[in-house]
């Protein structure tokens, strides 16, 4: 005897093949039916795409895009629409879960005692395939690096296309989320390519039109990356509207690229479409690829950007493959990543010198060793610098490159103004890249222009919004500015995004409690500071505040013995804070001797307030070049 699977108002009748809705038919395609019916007979729980397709396809191979399109297709016949009702839900990049309460009973008495889905019989049929027309399926024969550039370049037309026909506010902006790429390849040594594909897809987005088309950068969606989590909430998440889900599979000898954009509201499919190539040829893709797509466009773009989409961008295939694999290390934060990806970066630049991202990522990374010792500080500053003008020279508008120019203007020459002019540059050509605005935001609050400060870190967070750093930079600015309440707030956001962020909110923390006059505040965060230079500098801020001289003397004593040398500008700070006016300027001249980078904001830093009256202070912004 059959089961009839009930949830809410609906009945699903296997043997029949009917699905009613308080006894009235709702149609739906045979495919439909089979796909509904697996989802009732697992209900509340994650089921995969490849389950699904397995179970109601049979092994046969069906674009993954089919599957969204019959999905969308129940949604609309089961007045699936409200997001806190919803009985299909999405998982971003895993699959479905069927979220109604499913009773089963007999077909020929319905009164009788009901069973759980799991009780009921479990295959299902496979009638023939309905007419449901297929993601058009795309072959080109080209390197890992060709098949990027193309995958890339249609997920943008194709998105934009759709974007183009959404009616708006003009002034409101779209929002979009690249998922990570999923590695389904089965070889856990091509991790490196799905985390760089989605960057690489990132990147070329955020580049699009950034004034119309806002893409969540690389920190905040990489969270997603192992956790199984409801596509409507990322949505709440990140603010976006639209998702990218992507997948990385091999099909023989070829690499496969999936692609589908998806509106959050609804989780309906808007496109779909696989690419496959040759992943050991070196063929490029051809530029008409881009061309054709560019005039799909046109109404969207400026002349300049449909130049740049048609423009040929040459690299060689294994070159870009290192490029991907330095950049993976990169993201780590051990001295084995440092050396890693310098080793990787500095192979992409010998495989290909004309790679100017390569260069720019090279001396990133050759900063980063000398910062931490693992070079000599000259020699890797010198290497850093060399390999940042080197990519400058072979790619003047790359906006990496600039914003590592800042960097080493910032820290290393101590030239503020520069730093300013380069990470502007690096904004004004890639405004859509979070990172480059909270640099530029923290260097104009150190400037004292703190309304352009607001507004970059505002944009950074919007582009960012899982960003423990972005909301930092904001708290920072706004602890400069006095909006101390702000400041605290927006501290403890950055570490609810990201609870084991214990490096800057702990001192800007301990920092707004001493200004508020709370030290006890104070002395609690100090706990959570990590960093040895920085928890004495702050017990000797707070106790001196708590009236208890002799151990403030005792942890002035203590960066006095062990990091004069490396901390004359908090130095500085305490005897200012203790109104000891010619020991701060002593230690202030000591930082400028030792090029402290924290000079840079001697104009905001509010512990120095004491000295403002002081002519000496004025002679001291002029030394520095910033602005009286």
């Amino acid at each position: 005897m059959s089961s009839l699977y009930r949830f809410g108002q609906f009945e699903l009748d296997p043997a029949k093949r009917t699905l009613s809705r308080a006894d009235s038919p709702v149609f739906l395609t045979p495919k439909a039916f089979n796909v509904l019916l697996f989802l009732a007979r697992n209900p509340k729980r994650l089921v995969s795409k490849e389950e699904l397709l397995q179970a109601v396809w049979g092994g046969k191979f069906v674009e993954e895009g089919n599957l969204t399109q019959y999905i969308s297709h129940l949604r609309k016949a089961l007045g699936d629409n409200s997001e806190d009702t919803r009985l299909i839900v999405t998982i971003a990049r895993k699959g479905y879960q069927f979220t109604a309460d499913v009773t089963v009973a007999e077909a020929a008495d319905t009164a009788k005692q009901e069973r759980s889905p799991a009780d009921a019989p479990p295959a299902l049929g496979s009638p023939t395939d309905d007419a449901v027309p297929k993601a058009p399926r795309h072959w080109q024969k080209a390197a890992v690096v060709g098949a990027s550039a193309a995958f890339l370049a249609v997920v943008c037309f194709a998105s934009w296309r759709h974007f183009g026909g959404i009616a708006r506010p003009a002034s409101q902006k779209i929002m979009l989320a690249v998922l990570p790429f999923q590695n389904l390849t089965g070889d856990p040594n091509k991790e490196y390519l799905a985390d760089g594909l989605t960057e690489e897809t990132i990147s070329q987005l955020s580049r699009l039109n950034p004034e119309q088309l806002g893409v969540i950068a690389r920190t905040s969606v990489m969270g997603y990356k192992h956790k199984d989590v409801r596509l409507d909430q990322i949505g709440r998440d990140l603010s976006v509207q639209y998702v990218l889900e992507n997948g990385l599979r091999k099909s023989g000898d070829h690499l496969r690229l999936t692609a589908q954009l998806i509106q959050v509201k609804d989780q309906t499919q808007l496109w779909s479409q696989d690419y496959d190539y040759a992943a050991k040829d070196t063929l490029y893709v051809e530029d008409e690829v881009a061309k054709a797509v560019a005039r799909e466009i046109r109404v969207r773009l400026t002349s300049q950007q449909q130049e740049d989409l048609t423009r040929s961008r040459p690299v060689n295939s294994e070159a870009f493959d290192a490029y991907l694999q330095g950049y993976h290390f990169f993201q780590g934060s051990t001295d084995k990543d440092a050396d890693m990806a310098a080793k990787y970066f500095e192979r992409a630049t010998q495989l290909d010198p004309s790679y100017a991202l390569a260069w720019a990522y090279l001396s990133r990374v050759r900063n980063w060793q000398a910062n931490d010792g693992l070079v000599p500080m000259e020699e890797g500053r010198r290497l850093s610098r060399e390999a940042v003008e080197r990519a400058l020279s072979l790619n003047p508008s790359l906006a990496e490159a600039h914003a590592q120019m800042g960097r080493i203007k910032q820290q290393v020459d101590y030239d503020w103004a520069g730093a300013n002019v380069s990470f502007q540059r690096a904004v004004a050509l890639e405004p859509g890249n979070p990172q480059y605005l909270w640099l530029a935001a923290l260097q104009a609050a150190c400037f004292g222009r703190f309304d352009k400060a607001l507004q970059l870190s505002r944009q950074a967070i919007d582009l960012d919004p899982l960003n423990a750093d972005s909301w930092e930079a904001l708290a920072e600015t706004e602890l400069y500015m006095g909006q101390l309440d702000q400041s605290t707030a927006h501290s403890k956001k950055a570490l609810e995004v990201s609870p084991d962020y214990h490096w800057s909110s702990p001192i800007n923390l301990s920092r707004v409690y001493l200004l508020q006059r709370r030290p006890q505040g104070a002395l609690s965060e100090i706990e959570h500071v990590h960093y040895a230079p920085y928890r004495a500098h702050l017990y000797a801020l707070t106790y001196y505040a708590l009236g208890r001289k002799k151990e403030s003397d005792a942890a002035l004593s203590e960066l006095l013995t062990k990091y004069h040398a490396s901390n004359a500008f908090e130095i500085a700070t305490i005897y200012a804070f203790r109104n000891q006016t010619d020991e701060a300027f002593e230690w202030l001249d000591r930082a400028y001797a030792q090029r402290d980078p924290s000079l840079g904001s001697t104009k905001v830093e509010p512990l120095l307030k004491s000295l403002h009256n002081d002519p000496r202070f004025a002679a001291l912004l002029k030394k520095l070049n910033l602005p009286n």
